[in-house]
């Protein structure tokens, strides 16, 4: 979902990030990017090579004493480096490891400096919430779970791809309306939401509310927006294996519970 932002308008998120660092005084951004996502790194790199050239991105930012530069870093597409302070750790060069919070990156992050980190999907919808205002995105969603979310649609269902749907949307209406129901109408057996670290969520939950509350009420998250679909011929112990094996291999080792526990 991130890579086909970076890939479709990159400029939505050089534009939000040089507007979060004007609101936190930072003059230096970065973007880390998978190394496997060959277009989406040359893309963005045109992207800032022509916003410099324009004046948006440089030492004197659009005629202003307002200086802001952005330098793309590459990852290996290491699963741990998708937490924080390991994505942190990464970017200094190091080994993509998690550290113990407290300090949190507002007080000491890159380089033990304040660090404001957000995901592509956040600093892509600042320049349209400055543009149209709180209120516009507050219409949107639910009453804790404001404006729209992308999801990566995918597994046992007619039409995948991606799909921006408000705040609220039911599973159902995600699943049948827009993904138009499971392959070859077999009966729907679950959804998986919030990539490895997310749940497996029943058939009977298809008309809760998707939003960040609802989700990690059943025990399941938002995660970074994908969403699987599987109907009555795939094996959930089978999904279960799979997904402990993911997590094991892509563990970095670093803490107890993940070295012994998915041994």
């Amino acid at each position: 979902m991130d890579r086909c932002v970076l890939e479709s308008d990159p400029y939505r998120v050089l534009e939000g990030m040089a507007i979060a660092g004007y609101a936190v005084g930072a003059s230096r951004g970065y973007v880390y990017c998978r190394a496997e996502y060959p277009l989406a790194i040359a893309r963005l790199r045109t992207a800032i090579r022509q916003a410099r050239e324009a004046g948006l991105l440089g030492a004197t930012l659009a005629d202003t004493a307002f200086g802001f530069e952005v330098e793309v870093r590459l990852g290996a597409g290491a699963f741990v480096s998708g937490e924080e302070t390991a994505l942190i750790a990464s970017v200094e060069g190091k080994r993509g490891t998690p550290r113990p919070r407290p300090p949190y990156p507002a007080a000491a992050g890159l380089w033990h400096q304040p660090t404001l980190i957000n995901n592509v999907e956040t600093f892509a919808n600042i320049p349209a919430i400055i543009r149209n205002g709180g209120d516009w995105l507050a219409a949107i969603g639910t009453e804790k779970s404001k404006g729209t979310k992308v999801f990566a649609l995918a597994g046992r269902v007619v039409n995948v791809g991606l799909v921006e749907v408000p705040m609220g949307i039911t599973l159902r209406e995600i699943v049948y309306d827009i993904g138009g129901g499971p392959l070859d109408g077999r009966r729907l057996k679950a959804v998986q939401t919030g990539g490895a670290s997310g749940g497996c969520i029943p058939a009977e939950y298809l008309d809760m509310p998707v939003d960040y509350e609802s989700l990690t009420a059943i025990g399941s998250m938002m995660g970074s927006g994908g969403m699987v679909v599987m109907d009555d011929t795939v094996c959930m112990v089978d999904v279960a294996r799979y997904f402990m094996d993911f997590c094991r291999e892509e563990s970095c080792g670093k803490c107890v519970p993940c070295r012994v526990g998915q041994a």
